[in-house]
């Protein structure tokens, strides 16, 4: 059954602030999530670039400059790298307008989940704020294939991820996880579910000078025969979750929560990106909407469609 969705925009009622390390340069970064006003967005700023100049990153797809090993957005020189954690916990705990300050080129990975994010967001507190929150709603079934992989958005009544993967390694083989997206959820079902890889391939990583930050405090790492960290999985199909976590702070680079389904076979940063690129192209496979604050005779949301001022031009594929 489909949550009933709130109507408020929120932002957080303090500053948050973690630090660790970089998971690809190996160097101690700090990130900051600053409250910010109604109709703000999501938005990175570059500090400590060191030449006096300040950039401010939507996070929005059309901003995105790599999806090789991670979720990275940037304008011109200036990124920021491995996104897809804490936009994640940025969405899923409803959090509209927040200014992400980071002093490095990428979110620090932390435990390679996205629970810390969570538990410094709930730490600050979120703060409903005097306007109302617009949503994607998917009109129409959109699909999109990589090779032998393929992702499709749905309609749908909430926000739902499912995600199917398919590794040739036995402590993997084939697994799925599916979940409707609500804060209680996303803390309980989803938010711990680790990054992981495969220790040949992190050992050729290392020699490229890639993944210098990646250890088994940050990762779950699979030997061909064995789960290398000593406290094991903290779910028996926390592979699967990861991927529905990763998909969903992808998909959070909408610039608005999507109302729909997203389902995915042996996706990655790479086909996410590519679906929400091709579900933007499509103006007829998607509406802006808002939930109406007044309920019906039966207790439902209404959802209203609005016009171009209230967000439909930023949102357009046309927009930069």
């Amino acid at each position: 059954m489909a949550r009933r969705l709130a109507g408020a925009q929120t932002t957080l009622r303090r500053r948050a602030t973690l630090s660790g390390v970089g998971v690809h340069s190996g160097q101690e970064v700090t990130v900051t999530l600053h409250p910010e006003e109604v109709d703000s967005g999501i938005y990175f700023y570059r500090s400590n670039l060191g030449d006096g100049r300040e950039y401010e990153i939507p996070a929005d797809h059309s901003y995105v400059r790599a999806t090789d090993l991670c979720t990275t957005v940037g304008v011109d020189a200036v990124s920021v790298a491995t996104i897809e954690h804490l936009m994640a916990a940025i969405r899923a705990l409803e959090i509209d307008n927040v200014m992400v300050e980071v002093d490095g080129s990428e979110i620090p990975v932390l435990d390679g989940s996205a629970a810390p994010f969570v538990q410094a967001i709930e730490q600050a507190g979120v703060q409903p704020q005097q306007a109302r929150r617009r949503y994607v709603r998917i009109e129409r079934a959109v699909r999109v294939e990589l090779g032998s992989s393929y992702a499709e958005f749905l309609p749908y009544d909430g926000t739902r991820i499912e995600a199917a993967i398919d590794f040739a390694n036995p402590l993997v083989g084939r697994q799925a996880f599916a979940l409707d997206v609500t804060p209680d959820t996303f803390r309980r079902q989803l938010a711990r579910a680790r990054t992981f890889g495969f220790l040949a391939d992190v050992e050729q990583l290392w020699a490229r000078g890639l993944c210098l930050g990646a250890s088994l405090d940050n990762a779950v790492v699979l030997a061909e025969d064995r789960v290398l960290n000593p406290e094991g999985l903290r779910f028996p199909d926390e592979f699967a979750r990861h991927k529905v976590l990763d998909a969903l702070g992808d998909l959070a680079l909408a610039s608005a929560p999507i109302l729909g389904c997203y389902r995915s076979w042996r996706g990655g940063h790479k086909l996410n990106h590519l679906a929400l690129q091709t579900l933007f192209a499509d103006r007829t496979a998607w509406s802006v909407v808002e939930v109406a604050a007044r309920r019906d005779v039966r207790g439902e949301a209404r959802a209203a469609d609005l016009a171009g001022s209230l967000g439909l031009a930023a949102l357009s594929p046309e927009a930069s």
